[in-house]
């Protein structure tokens, strides 16, 4: 197991996905200052601030409110500060991971232009015929090999009007260069915006000059572990932290932080980082870049320790979520729990619909937008929504099958159990579902993966733990309670 010095450690996670944001205390220490006693190494987590998050509509686009985002960070860092000080700690460094692909632009001076754009805007999707004339499609793969999505950050980007004078920082860069004045990319982020050679692990600069994109448009890049810097003084003032408080690049695209977090014990493992959306795949050491991964629309992104995740991006429990705000918006609130008592309820067989859809990817009234597809497949959907709850888990399980079947079948790395990690997690009729689609034992947990994993990285790089990914896995095998589901069992509760 890994090594832990006599201190122990705390470190600060600020982690953001697109509808919530927590700021939380990672300790990492020995028994009894572990999550769980009586083992020698653990780590726990405190959340100490919650946030929503969400797109807003700003002069006719989806934009996220990044300033009041940010203020929210600086409260969580507050929080965290007072927390540790009440305890006698003091905070090592800080660590921040979010969603891929979306950027804000800043100019010399490090101001902010507009609000960044989100992914769910329409943008993107103009704009990839004109980058595809000038990059074929085949030889973006070749290089690059990411999964075709219409948001990637260079679709976004090619429908900028002026990029002279200024910068592109990925969003938790972003929050990083407005913690500490420093400008860098972190690895597994810049893994995703469709400009990074998947084997040279840097920026593919043919592709900015092809694309007419200076070659600096994006910091230099950094790997998981490295300091990108210390708060700057009115940071330090405002959050009650010490000015010799670094920032720590950790798996920055929140995927890559939840895989490292992945409490696998051996190699042969998938994995399904389930929250809004669902990233489904198997952990490599070199990329698959042929045209059969391709055409299958596979992703090859960067994970923490140089590691290949091999995913493809599969519809999640935004559905879900999106059913349940319009629901509450008809004021018919209607509580998860119960909800999925009467999805459990109903025979398996029904309708499905195809998660992935792009027709999913905007918020809108997303139960009536998942009765009009099952419709188009000559099905019907009855209105209640147990029915509704029912097809989007049966429909993400079969996904989810078919996703993995298809990951080993490309990769040639075949598997005999899969994790489930994030939210979805808890989802037991989910669970369940992906046992019995995939026919493999599912293991659930941790719910936290992402702020796991941003924390051991962070713990890593100060020397309190050391080790590969296999030593971080089993100290969080350590520290959290986990979940096995077996295809063909019958689940009696939710």
């Amino acid at each position: 197991m890994s090594g832990q010095s006599s201190a122990g450690g705390v470190f600060a996670a600020v982690d953001i996905g697109a509808s919530s944001g927590r700021v939380m205390l990672g300790r990492v220490a020995g028994s009894p200052g572990g999550a769980r006693a009586g083992i020698e190494t653990a780590v726990s987590l405190e959340i100490v601030h919650r946030f929503p998050n969400g797109v807003v509509e700003l002069d006719g686009g989806l934009h996220w409110d990044f300033d009041a985002l940010f203020e929210e960070v600086l409260t969580g860092l507050a929080a965290a500060a007072e927390t540790a000080a009440a305890s006698g700690e003091r905070i090592a460094s800080i660590g921040i991971d979010t969603w891929a692909v979306d950027y804000g632009l800043v100019d010399a001076a490090g101001a902010l232009g507009t609000q960044p754009f989100s992914y769910r805007d329409e943008r993107g999707r103009t704009a990839v015929a004109d980058v595809h004339k000038v990059l074929d499609p085949a030889r973006l793969y070749a290089t690059t090999g990411l999964q075709f999505l219409q948001f990637n950050t260079l679709y976004q980007l090619a429908t900028e009007r002026e990029l002279r004078g200024v910068q592109a920082l990925l969003i938790p860069d972003l929050i990083a260069f407005r913690l500490t004045g420093q400008r860098r990319t972190e690895a597994t982020n810049a893994s995703t915006t469709g400009l990074f050679d998947a084997v040279a692990g840097e920026w593919a600069t043919e592709f900015f000059k092809a694309l007419g994109l200076h070659k600096n448009l994006f910091p230099a890049i950094i790997q998981p572990g490295g300091t990108i810097g210390t708060l700057l003084p009115e940071v330090a003032a405002r959050t009650g932290l010490g000015a010799e408080t670094a920032v720590v690049a950790v798996g920055s695209h929140d995927t890559a932080s939840a895989v490292a977090a992945v409490p696998a014990q051996q190699e042969d493992f998938a994995y399904i980082s389930s929250g809004t959306w669902s990233l489904v795949g198997v952990e490599l050491d070199t990329p698959v870049l042929d045209e059969t991964s391709r055409l299958a629309n596979f992703t090859n992104e960067r994970g923490v320790d140089g590691t290949i995740r091999y995913l493809r991006n599969v519809g999640g429990l935004w559905l879900l979520s999106e059913c349940q705000r319009t629901w509450a918006a008809e004021g018919h609130r209607q509580e998860l729990a119960a909800l999925l008592e009467s999805a459990a309820a109903l025979p398996a067989g029904g309708p499905q619909i195809n998660a992935d859809d792009p027709a999913f990817i905007a918020p809108d009234n997303m139960p009536e937008r998942i009765r009009s597809a099952v419709r188009a497949g000559g099905a019907v959907l009855p209105d209640r929504p147990a029915a509704v709850v029912r097809c989007i888990l049966d429909s993400l399980a079969a996904a989810y099958a078919r996703t993995l079947a298809r990951a080993e079948g490309l990769s040639g790395k075949q598997t005999s159990v899969v994790h489930i990690v994030g939210g979805g997690s808890q989802n037991r009729l989910l669970c369940q579902l992906t046992a019995d689609a995939t026919g493999k034992t599912v293991v659930a947990g941790p719910v936290e993966a992402t702020a796991l994993g941003n924390v051991l990285v962070q713990a890593r790089a100060a020397g309190v733990v050391t080790g590969g990914l296999p030593e971080l896995r089993a100290l969080v095998r350590a520290s959290v309670q986990l979940e096995s589901y077996e295809p063909g069992l019958v689940l009696h509760s939710p």
